[in-house]
């Protein structure tokens, strides 16, 4: 299973909003990258990502699963876009914020490191393991 790491501002929408919607969950939309259109494309059912509050916070607070796999976002007029339904599993025990993410060798490579505007990215089994370590052991 593929691991994945999924952007939101906070003051837009939260990992505590998230966590409100219970485990019915609610739709990723939005997205208007043809990149991470690509990555949404790729997520199946079951797997899990990264919830990152972006530009306020810049940290990583919780574990998210897709529930539902990609299908056309209502807010697109283009039509050309799309979205994944998300429920909340966990948070993490620490937040692991992007200046740890950088400060970690192991994480040199890191899609968050090197392309931090991208808002669906993947996430390597490698580093999901390295991230788990800086939050805690989760």
């Amino acid at each position: 299973m593929a691991h994945w790491l999924l952007k939101s501002e906070p003051s837009k929408w939260s990992w505590d909003q998230q966590v409100e919607a219970g485990a019915k969950g609610t739709f990723w939309n939005g997205v208007r990258n043809h990149l991470a259109k690509k990555h949404l494309m790729a997520m199946k059912k079951g797997e899990r990502g990264f919830f990152y509050h972006s530009n306020e916070e810049r940290a990583i607070v919780g574990i998210v699963e897709i529930i539902k796999e990609y299908y056309p976002d209502h807010t697109d007029e283009t039509g050309k876009f799309g979205m994944v339904d998300v429920k909340a599993v966990k948070p993490l025990k620490k937040p692991v914020t992007l200046a740890q993410i950088k400060a970690e060798p192991r994480l040199a490579d890191m899609v968050l490191v090197n392309n931090s505007r991208l808002s669906v990215q993947p996430v390597t089994d490698a580093e999901w393991a390295i991230v788990l370590e800086l939050a805690g052991a989760n």
